[in-house]
């Protein structure tokens, strides 16, 4: 597998899907973005050692596991606050902008909690259960085994719905849709 994908390819095929990780697991998209430039100057400076013993992209999904890691190492971290345009600018033309700013409290809450939980518990939750890799691909990028990915993806579905059930009521209004207000 060594040299056969060219760098640009190798950019092309992982930029979409680190920048989506990121994003996910930072909460901000323009430090998702910073993050991803930094990850995949990572990737194109170490393709020539790249063995094939994984896919390139859960390879760069590592890379991008400790670029995030490294960021949140930093104090100068940065808190996400959605902004109300930011909602209103992810709806559509034909789209409920009512739908969309509940959806997006819903989303904001749920990231909150996401926010909480240890590194090696959120980076398993959103590479198996947001990302789509299998538990195998998940222990590579979080350099653990299989058992131990699987135990990280299960402990971190725990505390999610235990700290939603804690911080919020959910329940289907008049219209039958799912909905979700912050417990007092």
């Amino acid at each position: 597998m060594k040299n056969q994908l060219s760098v640009d390819d190798a950019l092309a095929q992982v930029a979409q899907p680190v920048l989506r990780y990121l994003e996910r697991y930072v909460g901000n998209r323009a430090v998702a973005e910073d993050l991803q430039q930094e990850t995949l100057m990572r990737v194109a400076r170490g393709l020539a050692g790249f063995d094939g013993r994984s896919a390139i992209k859960t390879w760069a999904f590592s890379i991008a596991n400790r670029v995030a890691a490294d960021y949140f190492r930093h104090p100068e971290r940065r808190v996400r606050i959605v902004e109300l345009d930011e909602a209103m600018n992810l709806a559509g033309p034909d789209d409920d902008i009512d739908h969309r700013l509940i959806e997006g409290e819903m989303n904001q809450c749920v990231r909150e909690v996401i926010d909480t939980l240890p590194g090696s518990y959120r980076a398993a939750l959103i590479l198996h259960d947001l990302e789509g890799l299998s538990a195998e691909q998940t222990a590579q990028v979080c350099e653990c085994s299989v058992a131990n990915a699987k135990i990280r993806i299960h402990r971190a579905r725990a505390r999610l719905r235990d700290a939603l059930k804690k911080q919020c009521s959910f329940y289907h209004d008049d219209d039958g849709v799912y909905r979700c207000d912050r417990a007092e």
